[in-house]
């Protein structure tokens, strides 16, 4: 009776309601964090208190776009392992990459944090969220299409776009006069690119000087993935989120899905077969039942294939560009063994690129200092547990590497905020550089599969730009990298550059 009376008079005065509610979530928030701290499994690591007790902390990082950079700041305080959620520890050392992101045999993987890769549960399938034996199958379908050869085969087609690209330039720079920006120059040629080879067809982008709708929705995922992945954490608010969030929001994505199922549907007319990245899994339809690779799988996996080989790409290209308009004794040295290799740009071609050993370490060291993607990728520890670096780290703990934290750390690199590549050159000075701890391209099975791609776009159409034109960046773009913030992809602004036509 006494509980009776007790909920009447609750039910009239709705602001003890209120206030009872308030109470007992407080309480309940205080207790886990109590727990959290004193009786957690992870409470023997190091890492803030605040870090412990709670998750808000750390979305709170993710969502102001701080997280690498905040992540370095709790290494070089607690050392090469933190707690940086209840849940979730951080790692800093080479041999940790291995250990985390490494296959035995016959030993069940780390397994991929599912808020992260998988935020909407009904997605498809794709190569990036698939689990082990599906992966494995998709990778194999699709690794011809990204191997040394199938990239000699697809040089033709690349040229034409890097062409463009030039030709372009040349028609936009007014001879230096008038400050151009080159990031979205270098993002409307690795996406028409990658369109191509992806599905048959161009976005558009250097012909028409614009974006495409469906490269401007990317963008927009790529901010909106932050926001998917901090909900993910508290499962009533993430159910409510997906029934509050706006269907005009929603169907932004869903016209995405659309024009790429168009694409490929087109692609997958009689007539238009021809070796590209996706030919792998353009199988017979027996064989895709068979292989559970339904439409949506195949689109969802053009997608992976647009954004992995076209943002990343030409986010490099603009940091290296920046980095080197900051540095003039590099870009001199590297001016200078371009022009001073090929006599004309017929001669610049996917192989002869392989001699310019003073490129290739601006690239790695703009992979390090600049990494596409700065953030950690989370793994979660199998149902056994795993011995990461000598200590034991119990079930269901996610873990990750930073690539920007790791690379910007000094005790892995010397002077680790400063770009010069002949620390790749065997210059003495960088002699203790832990170089195993820089994985761009990620580690083991998983490990980018466009690897081969990114490196030929790279070097090829850094090395046309270089041979046409001389650069100096606009006074507005100084500082362009430094203020950056990272929602899982860098927030690039404009990068504003004077190209003035070399004399031939």
């Amino acid at each position: 009776m006494a509980s009776i009376a007790f909920l009447q008079s609750l039910l009239h005065n709705p602001g003890s309601v209120v206030a009872t509610l308030v109470t007992i979530g407080l309480i309940h928030a205080l207790g886990k964090g109590l727990y959290n701290v004193f009786f957690h499994p992870l409470r023997s690591f190091p890492g803030p208190t605040l870090h412990a007790m709670s998750r808000i902390p750390y979305c709170w990082k993710l969502l102001r776009g701080t997280m690498p950079y905040d992540v370095l700041d709790l290494h070089e305080e607690y050392g090469d392992v933190v707690r940086i959620a209840p849940d979730e520890l951080a790692f800093s050392n080479s041999t940790a990459w291995k250990e985390i992101m490494g296959h035995r045999p016959g030993v069940e993987e780390f397994g991929k944090l599912k808020n992260f890769y998988r935020p909407v549960e009904a997605s498809p399938v794709n190569i990036v969220n698939a689990e082990r034996d599906e992966h494995s199958v998709l990778r194999r379908q699709l690794a011809h299409g990204f191997s040394e050869k199938s990239m000699r085969d697809q040089e033709p087609l690349i040229k034409v776009y890097i062409d463009l690209l030039i030709q372009r330039l040349h028609e936009n720079c007014a001879a230096g006069a008038q400050a151009i920006n080159l990031t979205a120059w270098y993002n409307w040629t690795t996406f028409d690119i990658i369109g191509d080879l992806a599905f048959g067809e161009p976005f558009g982008c250097l012909q028409n000087s614009e974006y495409h709708p469906y490269v401007h929705l990317i963008f927009e995922s790529a901010r909106a993935g932050t926001i998917f992945q901090s909900v993910g954490f508290y499962p009533l608010l993430n159910k409510l989120f997906w029934a509050l969030i706006p269907k005009a929001a929603l169907g932004r994505f869903v016209r995405q899905t659309k024009l790429s199922m168009e694409k490929l549907q087109r692609r997958m007319e009689p007539g238009n077969e021809r070796s590209d990245l996706i030919e792998g899994l353009l199988l017979k339809k027996e064989e895709l039942v068979k292989k559970n690779l339904t439409m949506e799988n195949l689109q969802s996996n053009g997608n992976i294939l647009i954004i992995g080989g076209s943002e990343t790409t030409a986010t490099l290209l603009s940091g290296v560009t920046y980095l080197l308009l900051s540095n003039p004794h590099v870009l001199e040295r590297l001016t200078k063994e371009v022009r001073s290799t090929f006599k004309n740009e017929k001669e610049i071609t996917m192989t002869s690129v392989n001699q310019l050993t003073y490129m290739l370490a601006c690239l790695n060291e703009a992979l390090r200092v600049y990494p596409p993607v700065p953030t950690g990728l989370p793994r979660v520890v199998p149902s056994e547990g795993r011995t990461v670096l000598g200590r034991y780290v119990p079930p269901k703990t996610i873990v990750a590497l930073h690539h920007w934290a790791l690379y910007h750390n000094e005790k892995h690199f010397t002077d680790p905020d400063l770009y010069n590549p002949e620390r790749f050159l065997g210059d003495p000075r960088y002699a203790n550089d832990d170089f195993d701890i820089l994985q761009p391209f990620n580690v083991g099975p998983r490990n980018c599969l466009g690897r081969n791609l990114a490196y030929v776009e790279m070097r090829m159409i850094l090395a046309r730009v270089i041979f046409n034109f001389d650069m100096k960046i606009a006074e507005e773009s100084k500082g362009w990298m430094e203020r950056q913030k990272i929602y899982l992809f860098w927030q690039k602004g404009p990068l504003h550059v004077h190209l003035t036509p070399v004399s031939k």
